[in-house]
């Protein structure tokens, strides 16, 4: 069944292997299968499909998708990182000011006696 297949590759730059992955059967059929593949030292993705490769305007689509998806990874780690929960949150340090450093300020100790 493999040599009725026609095999593509395209570039990975702008394209979540997620989104591709999910959507490359719904483009170009159940049949369609995607893998990472690397082509003259560029990463990419080897696409095996009964058919025509993907268009123009669905590559678009996967891309825009992508970016989707990215942004959203993205704001979800700020927020996790927002809420990260204290342990004691009553002790939340709140700075009133922050000194200099000098050499003067290093040691508050007063000096020890060795008896």
């Amino acid at each position: 069944m493999s040599s009725q297949l026609n095999r593509y590759w395209i570039p990975n730059f702008d394209i979540n292997k997620r989104v591709i992955t999910k959507e490359i059967q719904y483009y170009l059929g159940p049949e369609s299968t995607l893998r990472p593949y690397t082509r003259d030292g560029e990463d990419g993705y080897l696409i095996s499909t009964p058919g025509e490769c993907l268009t123009d305007e669905q590559i678009d689509d996967i891309c825009n998708k992508s970016k989707e998806l990215w942004e959203k990874q993205a704001a979800a780690r700020v927020k996790k990182e927002s809420d990260k929960q204290l342990k004691r949150p009553l002790h939340q340090p709140v700075v009133i000011s922050r000194g200099t450093k000098s050499r003067s300020s290093r040691s508050h100790r007063p000096d020890h006696k060795t008896y």
